[in-house]
C-alpha cells in the first residue's frame, strides 16, 4: 500500500526510519474507522518491510482526540464491537511489528490517543503535551484505552488517570512511566531522532526477537518469564548475528551484521 493510497495518513522514509503520521489535523486526528483501519494497514505494511524503526506521530495542533464520536454515534452494538477489535488490532500490531516504534507527541493525546501513545514502545513529549483519559467524567469510560494505559502506570496512576478524567501534563507523564522523556518543544523532532537512533542501532533480527520476547514475559510471573527468556536467549545464543556480535567483541573489531 503506498502512501498515496491513504487518506488520513502521510508515510515517509528516512534511511531506515519510517515517519507515519495522522493527517486528520480538522478532526484532532480523531480515530474514525476508517483511519484506524489505514493505520493498522500502515503498521503491517512497514513491519513487512526492512525498515529498522518507526515513528508515529500527528499533523495538526494535537496528537489526537480519540475516537471519532460521530463514526461511534451511528454505530450499533455489533458496529462498535468491529471499531473496538480494528482499535485492539492496531495496538496489537504496534507492539508485535519487529521494528522500534517511538510516539512523538506534542499537544493532547486522550482516549485512545493516550491508548496509541501507551502501547508504542517509547515515547517522546513536546512540554506543551498533554494525556488523559477523559470518559471519567463523560459517559463512555475509557475501557479498552486503560488496558495499555494500566501497564504502563501502574494501578492507582491509572485509577486516578481513568476515574477522574483529569488530564496529566507531560513531565507528570515522564513521572508516571507513560513517556520516556519530556523536551521543548522546539527539540521535539531531534528528540525523537535521538531515541530512535539509539534504539534500533545493532542488529535488527537480534531487536526484533528480543522486542517480542521483551513483550511475551511482561506482567506474567517472575518464574514464568525467566522460563520464557531463558529459552529465547539460549536459542538466540546460536543465531548468525549473536555469534557475530560475540566473535567481533572478542576480536576487538565492529560487527558486521548478515541483515
Amino acid at each position: 500500500m503506498t502512501a498515496l493510497q491513504y487518506r488520513h495518513l502521510l508515510i515517509a522514509r528516512a534511511g531506515g526510519a519510517v515517519r507515519i503520521t495522522m493527517n486528520r489535523p480538522d478532526r484532532r486526528n480523531a480515530l474514525s474507522a476508517e483511519h484506524l483501519a489505514e493505520l493498522l494497514a500502515a503498521f503491517r505494511a512497514v513491519g513487512e518491510s526492512d525498515a529498522t524503526g518507526i515513528v508515529l506521530a500527528a499533523a495538526g495542533p494535537v496528537f489526537s482526540a480519540g475516537h471519532d464520536f460521530a463514526d461511534v454515534a451511528a454505530r450499533d452494538l455489533l458496529g462498535v464491537r468491529e471499531l473496538l477489535t480494528v482499535c485492539t488490532e492496531l495496538m496489537s500490531t504496534i507492539e508485535s511489528v519487529p521494528q522500534v516504534v517511538v510516539a512523538r507527541v506534542h499537544g493532547l493525546a486522550t482516549a485512545a490517543g493516550c491508548q496509541l501513545v501507551a502501547s508504542c514502545d517509547l515515547a517522546v513529549a513536546a512540554e506543551s503535551a498533554g494525556f488523559a483519559l477523559p470518559g471519567g467524567k463523560g459517559g463512555w469510560f475509557c475501557h479498552t484505552p486503560a488496558v495499555p494505559v494500566a501497564r504502563a502506570i501502574g494501578r492507582k496512576r491509572l485509577m486516578e488517570l481513568a476515574l477522574t478524567g483529569d488530564p496529566i501534563d507531560a513531565h507528570t507523564a515522564a513521572g508516571w512511566g507513560l513517556i520516556n522523556r519530556v523536551v521543548p518543544d522546539a527539540d521535539l523532532d531531534a528528540a525523537v531522532d535521538d531515541l530512535l537512533a539509539r534504539a534500533t542501532r545493532g542488529s535488527r533480527a537480534s531487536k526484533a526477537l528480543g522486542k517480542r520476547t521483551l513483550y511475551a514475559q511482561l506482567d506474567r510471573p517472575e518464574d514464568d518469564a525467566y522460563a520464557i527468556a531463558l529459552e529465547v536467549m539460549a536459542a538466540a545464543a546460536q543465531l548468525p548475528d549473536a555469534r557475530e556480535g560475540m566473535t567481533a567483541f572478542l576480536e576487538k573489531r565492529r560487527p558486521v551484521w548478515p541483515d
